[in-house]
């Protein structure tokens, strides 16, 4: 059976990962780690152990593994793109530092490792549609480059330790449950909370920006899959492109118009993060990790938005105006 340790576990990911990885595996063998400046929501603190974990303290961590006798950590705790790029050194000091502990702390207990990459690792100079899995890697932000060098450390911990360490790289992520956290895909989940709420959203991309997306169930299955597979079918470890949809400001919007027709959407371009998504592909090729350990999505657009529209609402509910957005 095994104990689980989720670092980040209040973040997008993480929120939905622990209650998915609990009802899998058991409440009491999947310990949620979060940072003392995000707790965590009633139903995660509620559904199963809680501790506070400090990513750049070592020995914060080696004290969690060691008293809950983990084998197995998912290591999301992180600075994602936009937020990084308003702090570069704290995000640089986060995002590697806090691997390198994850990763020293696995190969002294035995742990395997779930690395979450990202689309960021990918730059203006990579090719922009149907990315390969193995390409050019010039990214220019500094979340990029930390997933980058991430990746690497990662590859290094496997062939100079045999750490079981495996991951894939993330388009930008789609969730009803938690808002997001700082991406420059953050507008993907932003526009349904004010085509509910207002009918109407201010876009900070250009209306033709593609870019890859996933919901959030996609997502979680890929993080479980892969570290249920066998390890002797992943030559790649990391880095694997997964994607499930391509698409623009303009055509989500069409898309969320077939359910809500008043809704109306005005663009006021944000230079850095639209900077951002021009550096990105517009698309990623996933054949690899369809090839090798079975990957396959099940949302498109279209199913997509249908379902983040009846789960929004039915979440939103009588205090829908109240929402908060970030």
């Amino acid at each position: 059976m095994k104990k689980i340790l989720i670092t980040g576990a209040t973040g997008q990911i993480g929120s939905e990962l622990t209650l998915a990885l609990r009802k899998k595996y058991g409440s009491t063998q999947v310990v949620a780690g979060g940072h003392p400046s995000k707790p965590p929501s009633d139903n995660l603190k509620e559904s199963g152990p809680f501790v506070i974990v400090e990513c750049l303290d070592i020995e914060s961590i080696s004290k969690i593994v060691e008293e809950h006798q983990i084998d197995t950590i998912y290591h999301l705790a992180a600075l994602l793109s936009a937020n990084a790029e308003k702090n570069p050194k704290l995000a640089w000091q986060v995002n590697i530092q806090g691997l390198l502990n994850v990763l020293d702390v696995a190969n002294s207990y035995h742990c395997a490792v779930f690395f979450p990459s990202s689309i960021g690792v990918f730059g203006s100079s990579t090719p922009k549609n149907k990315t390969p899995q193995n390409t050019i890697q010039r990214p220019s932000t500094i979340y990029g480059i930390s997933k980058l060098t991430g990746e690497l450390l990662c590859d290094y911990y496997y062939h100079k330790y045999n750490v079981d360490v495996r991951g894939v790289r993330f388009p930008g992520l789609i969730s009803y449950e938690t808002l997001p956290g700082g991406g420059t895909t953050d507008y993907a989940v932003e526009i349904f909370y004010e085509a509910i709420t207002k009918s109407r959203y201010t876009c900070p991309l250009k209306e033709d920006t593609y870019l890859d997306m996933m919901y959030m169930p996609d997502a979680i299955k890929a993080a479980m899959q892969i570290m249920e597979v066998d390890g002797r079918n992943l030559p790649q470890r990391v880095g694997y492109n997964i994607t499930a949809m391509s698409f623009c400001p303009r055509e989500l919007a069409i898309e969320i118009k077939k359910w809500i027709p008043r809704f109306e959407v005005e663009y006021n371009v944000d230079k850095s993060k639209q900077a951002i998504a021009d550096s990105w592909p517009n698309s990623m090729n996933d054949q690899v990790a369809r090839r090798e350990w079975g990957w396959q999505p099940r949302y498109d657009l279209p199913g997509m938005t249908k379902d983040m529209i009846e789960k929004l609402k039915l979440k939103l509910g009588n205090n829908r105006h109240h929402i908060k957005m970030l």
